[in-house]
C-alpha cells in the first residue's frame, strides 16, 4: 500500500466493498493492509474512507502455495502460539488451513478460549 496512490488504494478498497457486499451482504469497516505493509498516510487515507485498519499477532507462512501437505507444521504452529487478545491471519489460499481449522478451533476452546468478532473484542 504505501507505494500506491491514494486513488488506486481507494479504487482497490472499494472494490473489494463492494465485492463482499455483494456476494455476503457484509459492510467491511476493518481493513488489513497486505503484506503488512502500510504507512501513516496509508492508515490515515483508509481511516477517512471509513475503515479501521487492524493487524495480526499471529500468521506463519501458510500463504505460499508450494509449502502445502504440512498439516502438523500448521497445527502445531497455531496451536503453540494462540494467545489472548490474538488477531490470527490465516491465509484463504492454504489447503492445510481448510483441513485442520476445525481441529485446531476444537482444541483451541478446550484451552479455555473463546473466539469473538472484531466488534465483540474488548480493546
Amino acid at each position: 500500500m504505501p507505494e500506491v496512490s491514494n486513488e488506486v488504494i481507494k479504487e482497490d478498497v472499494m472494490e473489494l466493498h463492494t465485492a463482499l457486499y455483494d456476494k455476503f451482504g457484509y459492510e467491511m469497516k476493518y481493513i488489513r493492509p497486505p503484506k503488512g505493509e502500510y504507512s501513516e498516510r496509508t492508515v490515515e487515507y483508509t481511516n477517512t474512507l471509513g475503515y479501521t485498519t487492524v493487524m495480526w499477532s499471529f500468521a506463519y507462512d501458510d500463504w505460499d502455495e508450494n509449502k502445502q501437505g504440512r498439516e502438523e507444521y500448521g497445527k502445531e504452529k497455531i496451536i503453540e502460539n494462540v494467545h489472548n487478545g490474538e488477531v490470527m491471519l490465516l491465509h484463504s489460499t492454504s489447503k492445510d488451513n481448510s483441513n485442520i481449522l476445525d481441529s485446531c478451533i476444537k482444541e483451541i476452546k478446550s484451552m479455555g478460549y473463546e473466539f469473538k468478532s472484531l466488534d465483540e473484542f474488548e480493546y
